[in-house]
């Protein structure tokens, strides 16, 4: 079954606007016989009149008004869909997938996102929790526009990798422990832990820490959400070890936050396609970088 082309269907439209073919031609900028050329095709494809000739004026048929009103719409929505594919082409709207951990997205990402919406409103950012070899590998296969991920990584082809920020990571004990000036694996390794999740960067990053001074401490809890590590660390269940982003609010009043000696740094990074990076991906990485801190 042959389908109906859009500009027969938007000759038809100016034939019953304007009451002539004549002036149809003259409004499409076409030549006579074309617009009796569409509208033979589109009698040929409906199997019916469209048009009636009555007393020197012409008429849609009620098949042909039938066609018209819904042609106007399909018109109608082929326009806009146009003009919205445009306004992203141009970076005015537009989706941007982004992945990111919980850790970049409790602080950092949503200020980014309150200039984003600032700047471009008609962006739509689509946020998901992943981890980092997660995040990887949806940019990968197109699933993902940008990621924020831990460093450092091993490079993957065809996508881009670059430092974004570098936080202090520190210890958070209950307000009410007594505890040295600057902590160290040693002394920290006898405490009651709650940490990241084995299967995070975080979690690797502080094993090494913990490692360089010859200990490997068992956790009492595991988690990948650090809002509810600190509410356990607040309640008094154990101290852990999280990065502080410049700026970020203090921590609850229950919980006293220490710097580390030998210090220890999370990197984190942003990941896009190497290629074809669209307007609005564009407008969202330059809003991060925004907030890159070495």
């Amino acid at each position: 079954m042959r389908e109906i082309n859009l500009d027969r269907l938007r000759t038809l439209v100016a034939i019953s606007d304007h009451g002539s073919f004549a002036e149809a031609a003259r409004v499409l900028h076409l030549a006579p016989p074309t617009i009796s050329l569409h509208i033979a095709d589109l009698e040929e494809r409906i199997g019916a009149a469209l048009l009636s000739r009555k007393r020197g004026q012409i008429r849609p048929t009620t098949i042909g008004e039938t066609l018209i009103e819904r042609a106007r719409r399909l018109l109608a929505d082929a326009e806009q869909a146009l003009e919205d594919v445009q306004r992203q082409v141009q970076g005015l709207a537009g989706r941007v997938r982004l992945g990111a951990s919980t850790g970049a997205i409790a602080h950092l990402l949503p200020q980014a996102l309150e200039v984003l919406g600032q700047d471009h409103p008609g962006i739509d950012v689509q946020v998901e929790v992943l981890t980092s070899q997660d995040t990887l590998t949806r940019l990968s296969e197109g699933t993902l526009d940008v990621g924020l991920v831990a460093l450092p990584q091993t490079p993957v082809a065809r996508l881009v990798v670059q430092p974004w920020r570098r936080d202090p990571v520190m210890a958070f004990l209950p307000s009410g422990w007594r505890s040295p000036a600057q902590v160290t694996p040693e002394w920290l390794a006898a405490q009651p832990l709650i940490l990241n999740d084995a299967g995070t960067r975080l979690s690797h990053l502080t094993q090494e820490w913990f490692a360089g001074g010859g200990q490997r401490p068992a956790p009492r809890i595991q988690l990948n959400y650090n809002d509810a590590i600190k509410s356990l660390v607040a309640a008094g269940y154990g101290a852990t070890l999280l990065p502080h982003e410049q700026g970020a609010p203090l921590p609850d009043p229950r919980v006293q936050m220490l710097p580390l000696r030998p210090a220890l740094w999370r990197q984190l990074g942003i990941a896009h396609r190497a290629e074809n990076i669209e307007r609005p991906t564009q407008h969202v990485l330059d809003v991060l970088w925004r907030f890159s801190l070495d």
